[in-house]
């Protein structure tokens, strides 16, 4: 319906064929070699994922993504145990879960056989980091709009840092402490990934977000940011200074609209 919509010269915030490139886990994959990237890899199929997924388990632990998904639904963290030669057993923890469980790799390969419906599965490092907090960068077009922060339980094990997980704390785009982050959103990354997925500027949607976890500090002990997910399709901007800034963008999008 929207393309039928769109085709009729009406302008559409969240074009479907953008949804596709930026909404979904496999943007983590085709962005991997951005600054924002991390060793990331895309299973098209089973057998692709059975015979990789064990070598890369052997470097640490992953974190298992089907394509689509909301709320933590398909997402495992996934750590190798010491097992025999003929039967690999893991530790997995589902992000929806509180608990993990150990079972064969195997096992675990097939629950994760119907994500391939989705087209494909996304495989990245565990970061560990996590349980510091996700940050969460509302965008309007290519420009910050706001930010919102907070603690996590989804993936994260120790008991004493599930305990601090709390509901987001949002924050207008000029919060001192993402500073850095937004301008490396504005000035680097947005042009990158719009030049990466051959996304016109000007087509962006006016409401989408961006959520990073902290990576590795740099060797002057500045934080690294590292993309957990891009949502387009079904956002809302919660910080209250996100909706004039939104409103702003839309009104200079459609003064110039042709």
């Amino acid at each position: 319906m929207l393309r039928e919509v769109a085709a009729r010269g009406v302008w559409i915030s969240a074009d479907p064929d953008v949804i596709l490139k930026m909404g979904t886990k496999e943007v983590l994959h085709r962005t991997r070699m951005m600054s924002w990237g991390s060793n990331t890899a895309l299973y098209r199929t089973a057998e692709a994922m059975r015979v990789e997924l064990s070598a890369r388990l052997a470097a640490g632990p992953r974190v298992i993504k089907r394509n689509r998904g909301n709320g933590g639904q398909g997402v495992w963290k996934v750590e190798r145990l010491s097992s025999s030669r003929n039967r690999p057993m893991v530790r997995v923890l589902d992000a929806t879960k509180d608990a993990s469980e150990e079972l064969a790799l195997d096992e675990f390969l097939e629950r994760c056989l119907e994500y391939f419906e989705d087209g494909c599965v996304i495989d990245q490092p565990f970061q560990t980091r996590l349980s510091e907090g996700v940050v969460r960068c509302y965008m309007a077009g290519d420009r910050c709009a706001g930010f919102g922060h907070h603690k996590v339980k989804a993936l994260v094990d120790a008991p004493a840092a599930r305990a601090e997980a709390g509901t987001r704390l949002y924050t207008s785009n000029a919060e001192p402490r993402f500073q850095r982050l937004r301008r490396l959103m504005e000035d680097e990354w947005t042009p990158q990934l719009t030049s990466l997925l051959a996304i016109p500027q000007r087509d962006l949607p006016m409401i989408w977000d961006a959520d990073f976890m902290l990576g590795p500090p740099g060797p002057d002990g500045t934080d690294s940011y590292v993309l957990g997910e891009i949502n387009v399709s079904s956002v809302f901007p919660i910080p209250v200074e996100a909706s004039a800034e939104i409103a702003r963008r839309v009104a200079d999008r459609l003064r110039s609209k042709p």
